[in-house]
Formats: C-alpha cells, sequence, structure tokens
C-alpha cells in the first residue's frame, strides 16, 4: 500500500502500510499526543506491546508521512476473544465474534491537526478491510470526545452500548456492519438525547434505539437515537 494525498495546507503526505521497523516513530508519535491532552481520559494509549501485536499480523496499521516524517497513524486491532469483547456489548452472538475488528487507536500529530487527517486515514483503512474475513468494525469512545465520536460517526459507526469499559471509564460502543449499507436502515422514529443524560440514553439503548449521530443545540451536545 502506498498512497499520495494532498492535505487542505496544500502539502503532499504519502500514506503506507506500517511495519515492525516504524515503532520507534509509532512511540515517539504517541507521546507526544498525550503530552498535549487536555483530557487524558480520551485517549486510551497503547504499550509497545499493543502495538507490537497488531504489527506482527493481530490488525492492520497505517501511517501518513510528510518529508519522511511520520505525522498520523491509525490502526484496526484483531481482539482476542475475552470475557471484555466488544462483540458482547454490541449484542453479537458468539459465533460472530471472531469476524470484529477493533477501530483501535489514531493519532494526529498537533502540527498537522486541523487537516482531517483522522477521517482521511480511517477512509483509507476501512477500505484496507478483509471483508472475506471480518464483517464488523467495533470501538469505544468517551462521552464528550467530540472530534472522536465525529470521526466514527463519518464512517458510518453507530451507538449501540453506554457502559463502564476499562474499570471505570464511561464509554460509547460503536459498531458497523460491513455488510449493511447506510441506507439499508429504515428508521421511523429519531430522538435526541442530552449527553450528559447517561441513565436516559442507557435505558433507550436497551429498548433497541441506536445512536447515529451528535449535535450541539444552544450549547448543549446531544446525541441523536433512532428506530
Amino acid at each position: 500500500m502506498k498512497q499520495k494525498h494532498i492535505l487542505k495546507n496544500g502539502q503532499e503526505i504519502t500514506i503506507i502500510q506500517l511495519t515492525v521497523d516504524q515503532l520507534d516513530e509509532i512511540l515517539a508519535l504517541q507521546r507526544k499526543v498525550v503530552e498535549t491532552l487536555t483530557t487524558e481520559s480520551f485517549l486510551q494509549p497503547l504499550t509497545e506491546g499493543e502495538f507490537l501485536y497488531i504489527l506482527n499480523g493481530k490488525g492492520i496499521m497505517i501511517g501518513a508521512y510528510y518529508n519522511e516524517r511520520l505525522i498520523a497513524f491509525r490502526a484496526m486491532l484483531e481482539p482476542e476473544i475475552d470475557e471484555e469483547h466488544l462483540g458482547i456489548d454490541a449484542g453479537l452472538p458468539r459465533n460472530e465474534w471472531p469476524l470484529v475488528l477493533y477501530s483501535e487507536i489514531s493519532n494526529v500529530d498537533p502540527d498537522f491537526r486541523g487537516n482531517k487527517l483522522q477521517v482521511l486515514l480511517g477512509k483509507v483503512l476501512m477500505g484496507a478491510v478483509d471483508g472475506e474475513k471480518f464483517r464488523y468494525i467495533c470501538t469505544t469512545v468517551a462521552p464528550f470526545n467530540i472530534a472522536s465520536l465525529k470521526d466514527k460517526f463519518a464512517h458510518g459507526m453507530q451507538i449501540v452500548s453506554l457502559k463502564m469499559k476499562y474499570g471505570d471509564m464511561l464509554r460509547y460502543i460503536l459498531m458497523k456492519d460491513l455488510k449493511q449499507s447506510a441506507t439499508g436502515y429504515e428508521f421511523t422514529k429519531s430522538r435526541h438525547i442530552a449527553m450528559e443524560d447517561t441513565k436516559e440514553q442507557q435505558q433507550y439503548l436497551l429498548e433497541g434505539w441506536i445512536g447515529t449521530g451528535i449535535e450541539k443545540l444552544d450549547d448543549l451536545w446531544v446525541v441523536r437515537f433512532e428506530k
């Protein structure tokens, strides 16, 4: 894989699939991103071992380079089947859990933010998924991590659960069915619920509603639920 793209600022970048050879660059960029975070709970950094797990064949990782400098990366992970598997949270039957890939992590160099690099890498990564081997993409996002939520909705993912993950961190669980086109859903009901109202959102999700978008109404972030 090798793709050339022009950013909004006119700079040309090259997107490639990353390997173990780029591990030091990946770790360095993650450290830089973590140092600039204002809300640490928004990002669950990966360990060196977790990166190696992906780079050694248990997922896909791509990176964007500008003048031989790694400025962004994004990864999908083939998860282990365990009690924390997101297929459980998404309500998938156990026999379908091996069909799940996780949209795992994306980091963008602060110097290059504003170029929609996260969305661009997401599109490239989605296109690289083996549709014969995998059917579902799942991920978790913290409430009020607006940039990440917008990114996930841009790729057709939908909120299917809201619960504590990673110990005591409240997270949306989002999922995309690669075999279900966006136009395949026929919703007849729509509701907006304040993002801060955890219990009401959880009740709607239990009743079969799906979170399909977010917007800001009078300084209040709300989630659009449809059924």
